[in-house]
């Protein structure tokens, strides 16, 4: 029976909104077949979360965004990985990205291509959100749409400044959360599966 691949899913949470949104990519990346996810809090930084990144064919980086940027936390992992980036130990991983604040813009953009600079410098292949705007984008929008929000880079949700985790992210923005987790798993279940055949078709060469 194959081993299944590992999609992780890198987080920092500072209220609990945004670990909501990261169960929620972890639980859409687990629903697909022959895919384990595996959810990492970024805030401890221990050889066991190294070796799960190393193990990884996909990694889901997540933060809330804060003053218009990741968190001070998950900025210490990004810099605490500069061993990784010298020995290119995540060269060719794919990586995606989610993020959560109060506002809905707050500037959640930069966030999320902060992230994709990391997966750049790092030699990885980002995967998009994949999904067309919803909600205010036309007249006919709902705000219960998937990807209400509008964002194309990553996973946007938003969670009022004067409610808890129980109540926020809205039940869409954790729908979006999941498409992204599915997404990006059946994106390295094809990753995985080209690179076999091309290596079969280089040995048969």
């Amino acid at each position: 029976m194959p081993v299944p691949i590992s999609v992780v899913i890198a987080y920092h949470s500072g209220y609990g909104h945004t670990a909501r949104q990261a169960a929620a990519v972890a639980e859409g990346a687990a629903a697909v077949p022959g895919v384990l996810a595996d959810l990492r809090d970024v805030s401890t930084l221990d050889e066991g979360l190294w070796a799960a990144l190393a193990e990884a064919e996909a990694i889901v980086f997540g933060s809330p965004t804060y003053m218009g940027a990741t968190s001070a936390v998950f900025q210490r992992f990004v810099e605490a990985s500069a061993p990784v980036w010298a020995a290119r130990g995540w060269q060719g991983k794919l990586a995606a990205g989610f993020t959560n604040s109060a506002g809905v813009n707050g500037n959640k953009d930069n966030a999320l291509l902060s992230m994709t600079v990391l997966a750049a410098q790092h030699g990885m292949n980002w995967v998009p959100l994949g999904l067309m705007p919803g909600w205010i984008y036309s007249s006919g929008g709902s705000p219960e749409d998937l990807n209400r929000l509008g964002s194309f880079v990553g996973a946007m949700a938003q969670s009022p400044s004067d409610l808890g985790p129980e109540e926020a992210p809205t039940e869409a923005d954790l729908r979006t959360a999941r498409h992204l987790g599915e997404h990006v798993a059946r994106t390295a279940l094809q990753f995985v599966h080209g690179r076999q055949a091309a290596d079969a078709l280089a040995v048969a060469a």
